[in-house]
């Protein structure tokens, strides 16, 4: 999997001529996941462990060292259409989304005001960005026709839409009046 987003950035660097501005955004993009759960680097031992999504709601221990790991206070990286569909469905938390594309410039001038919401909410909500380029199918299902745009989710559903660049306390706001 790491292979194929490597090529992907590869061809996005050459065909959007995003050069080492882009390399610098992926790789502050956030967590990595998959279909199961968010994979989080234990910061004693090194090792990553999956923190099943129908748990993002109450902290986990390292499978290695046992050390009690830290919130999710980044933004988790979606890579497939199926693991966005099991984190929205399963989390017992609010899934705030954030449908952007590396090429678009109100999306990479809210990614830091992305960041914050995201450290903010940590324990309460979780953050996820969707490339819409990368994921496509996913554009298409919520009817995305422009980007950023954000939804929060809860049990599943979308509960708020709102598409437009925004700063760190407007997220804040949208989260909380949903």
């Amino acid at each position: 999997m790491l292979e194929a987003q490597q090529k992907t950035d590869a061809w996005r660097v050459g065909h959007w001529g995003l050069g080492s501005e882009f390399s610098h955004y992926t790789e502050r993009m956030g967590i990595s996941s998959d279909d199961r759960g968010v994979l989080v680097r234990c910061p004693a031992c090194g090792k990553t462990n999956r923190h099943p999504y129908q748990s993002l709601d109450r902290p986990i221990r390292c499978g290695h060292c046992k050390t009690t790991l830290p919130r999710l206070g980044s933004p988790i990286d979606v890579p497939t259409g199926p693991a966005f569909d099991a984190l929205v469905s399963q989390s017992p938390v609010p899934v705030v989304v954030d449908f952007w594309a590396p090429w678009c410039g109100p999306c990479r001038m809210m990614a830091p005001e992305v960041e914050k919401v995201a450290g903010t909410l940590a324990g309460s909500a979780v953050v996820a960005k969707v490339d819409t380029e990368a994921i496509p199918e996913l554009g298409e299902k919520f009817l995305i026709r422009s980007i950023p745009t954000l939804m929060v989710f809860r049990g599943g559903r979308v509960v708020t839409r709102e598409s437009g660049a925004r700063p760190a306390a407007d997220i804040l706001a949208i989260v909380s009046r949903s």
